[in-house]
């Protein structure tokens, strides 16, 4: 018999429960892709610069956020290079925020051969992060990971929780070649169907949805979310690894191992779950659209703070001036040069008379010539542009030198040490490099670099293309496109209807290319206009702004409206966080902006006022994820009403029209702005009924 505790005498602790787990991160420096080719024949992709700092800085610095104390870091190409960047980083110095960093060189060639070499070296202890070496993050992961443990307590086969971002059925981070579908019981945030829609599918093979009949049955409530970012951060149990060791066929982690424990969820019991954000960013550099996306929300400052003025390496020097621009010490620049919104320069870098820079990023050291333009590229370090060039969304990388009187079209990459040499004009989506698949120099080709050029023409091979987002950079987009998407009748006949009518239009342009699409345009007018709204700039230079915006993008109304709406939101939002009523900011905002909206609107001698309610519904639309939004679009209904910008019979026209009132949050958004709608609706019908009787006197 144990003995009796003594009076007072408080019990031991568990043995269990004093040692403390160690929260553990692996990261995949090696994505086992060619879509930075060529780059990565000469570096390994997570060192390629973001906004003038490595990937691989971000993702260490979002683990480091999240309490994470130690971490395994795969390398696999170029991984000398790798260890040597790691070997000489902050992360191993004495004031690292990580206990532990190691480094594991690998010969895999799949993120499956990893998974399973770990599972093999026992390393693992408790929970641990799984991230790929791209990721782009300021998300505190304390929620997801305290949901995670709450469920791991209750259920030991709840093994893994997988962090999604909710960006709309459009954003600029999204695949444009594979659409995944993720089936959710909402109840749990537990993942019962994953399944990737191949968007080139033909008519004849269209790609279909198939649930198994008995997920239906067994579960009242699903969700099918196709607006969902997979970040490709998970948080994982050992049995993650266990299972990955057991199906030596998975290769991939969504394609392959999630589709496939969801699938044998009978065999070894085991869940897994989702956590869906809704604020924060988290993105992969997954590829170059994305790159292109994540750099220009990094310099628009969505990612904060991850952001250049942070200076995440040691003797970075950025500091944030007026228009997003972004400039370290010792810069050198003419000063009849022009610096536009949205630019970073680095160090050491000059810039010549008469050169205008736009939308781009310059690394350090590069030397830019007289007369030189520069419009949505991406400049690495040691860069030297001859006077009279043009680059118009291309990315130039360390060493290269381009001649004078050249032009670099949108999509186009060239890579380390390529030379250009004068009046060579490179087509939209061209690769040029040095260098072969053995890492040796190639034959230099007089036909794309001239004559005393150095480089020749990469040329992708079909098996790259078919697995490649970016096959063409200058002829894809960034966003979803769900062509020929229903679901399998066999399976699903109840809801097969609503998702098989569902298809969203995809832009056919690039970010690279010379013109932006529709995707872009939001992104760059919304960007554009919060800025000057934080800044105070005077409405008619706003205005002026916004017309040059959509000239060039030949945008249409509905879509001014939008990045409008987009804008204005967000920075009522800050001024709320700041202190200010919903009230006194709605007013603040549309007052001093009243000339930018009534530029927007066509329809006021028109019995029917599409362009008012199409406002009201995208301002409606944006309002159902904020904070407090059924009470800002109370505040702005009224204030869009006595400015005069909107009319009676248009709030009616509003509150009638189906797309208003079509979902659950569509519904709820607009509660508290049934009062202000009722009144209207009332202090109509009495001026009519005043009307009538003054007739009738008159009579």
């Amino acid at each position: 018999m144990a003995p009796k505790q003594k009076s007072g005498q408080k019990p031991k602790p568990n043995a269990a429960e004093e040692v403390e787990e160690t929260f553990q991160a692996v990261v995949f420096a090696d994505t086992f892709e060619t879509r930075f080719e060529p780059f990565t024949r000469d570096k390994p992709r997570c060192l390629l610069p973001l906004a003038n700092t490595p990937i691989i800085e971000y993702t260490l610095e979002f683990l480091a956020n999240a309490g994470v104390e130690e971490v395994f870091l795969y390398g696999g190409a170029h991984s000398d290079q790798l260890e040597k960047y790691i070997n000489a980083s902050k992360w191993r110095a004495l004031s690292s925020p990580f206990k532990q960093l190691t480094f594991l060189k690998s010969t895999s060639t799949s993120v499956g051969d990893v998974m399973r070499d770990l599972d093999g070296k026992h390393l693992i202890t408790g929970d641990f992060i799984v991230v790929s070496g791209d990721v782009i993050s300021n998300l505190p992961i304390e929620g997801a990971l305290a949901q995670h443990r709450a469920r791991r307590a209750l259920d030991k086969n709840a093994i893994m929780t997988m962090v999604l971002r909710e960006a709309g059925l459009q954003h600029r981070t999204k695949s444009t070649s594979i659409s995944p579908i993720f089936v959710i019981d909402p109840t749990k945030d537990r993942c019962l169907h994953y399944e990737e829609i191949d968007r080139h599918a033909d008519e004849e093979h269209s790609s279909r949805l198939n649930i198994d009949a008995e997920i239906i049955l067994k579960h009242p409530e699903l969700d099918i979310r196709q607006d969902l970012i997979d970040c490709s951060i998970d948080i994982c149990t050992p049995d993650v690894l266990s299972l990955w060791s057991d199906s030596f066929d998975y290769q991939s982690p969504r394609k392959h191992y999630l589709y496939g424990v969801l699938k044998d969820y009978e065999l070894n019991g085991k869940t897994l779950h989702t956590y869906i954000v809704k604020d924060h960013y988290a993105a992969r550099v997954r590829n170059l659209k994305a790159y292109d996306a994540i750099s220009k929300d990094v310099l628009s400052r969505w990612t904060y703070p991850l952001c250049p003025d942070t200076n995440l390496l040691p003797g970075h020097t950025f500091t944030l001036r007026k228009g997003s621009m972004y400039q370290e010490t010792g810069v050198t620049l003419a000063r009849s040069c022009v610096i536009g919104r949205r630019t970073v320069i680095g160090q050491g870098t000059s810039i010549g008379d008469r050169a205008e820079v736009h939308n781009s990023v310059l690394g350090r050291n590069c030397k830019i010539g007289r007369n030189v333009k520069l419009d949505g590229a991406y400049i690495w370090d040691d860069v030297v542009i001859g006077d009279n060039t043009d680059v118009r969304g291309a990315i130039i990388a360390d060493g290269v030198v381009l001649g004078k009187n050249c032009a670099v079209a949108a999509g186009s990459l060239l890579s380390y040490g390529v030379k250009i040499a004068d009046n060579i004009w490179v087509e939209s989506g061209k690769r040029i490099t040095k260098t072969r698949n053995d890492g040796s120099v190639g034959k230099n080709d007089p036909a794309v670099v001239g004559e005393g050029g150095e480089g020749y023409e990469f040329i992708h091979g079909e098996e790259e293309e078919d697995e490649d987002d970016d096959v063409s950079v200058a002829s894809s987009g960034l966003v979803y496109r769900m062509p020929n998407l229903s679901l399998s009748s066999a399976s699903i006949s109840t809801l097969s209807s609503e998702v098989s009518n569902t298809s969203w239009a995809r832009s056919e342009r690039s970010s690279f290319s010379a013109d932006e699409d529709s995707d872009n345009f939001h992104h760059d007018a919304s960007v554009s206009l919060f800025d000057s709204l934080r800044e105070g700039v005077a409405a008619d230079v706003v205005q002026l702004e916004l017309v040059t915006l959509r000239m060039s993008a030949n945008a249409s109304d509905n879509q001014v409206r939008r990045a409008i709406v987009t804008s204005f939101m967000k920075h009522i939002q800050q001024l709320m966080e700041g202190g200010k009523g919903a009230g006194p900011a709605v007013n603040e905002v549309f007052t001093a902006y009243k000339e930018v909206i009534e530029r927007t609107l066509f329809d006021r001698s028109k019995g029917q006022k599409k362009d008012q309610v199409d406002l009201l519904l995208a301002l409606q639309q944006d309002l159902i994820h904020r904070n407090k939004g059924d009470m800002v679009l109370l505040f702005t209904a009224k204030s869009l009403y006595e400015l005069d910008l909107i009319e009676e019979e248009a709030y009616g026209q509003w509150w009638n029209d189906e797309r208003s009132s079509n979902s659950e949050e569509m519904r709820t958004i607009r509660n508290q702005t049934q009062q202000f709608v009722d009144w209207l609706a009332e202090a109509e019908e009495e001026s009519s009924e005043e009307e009538s009787e003054e007739e009738s006197d008159d009579e």
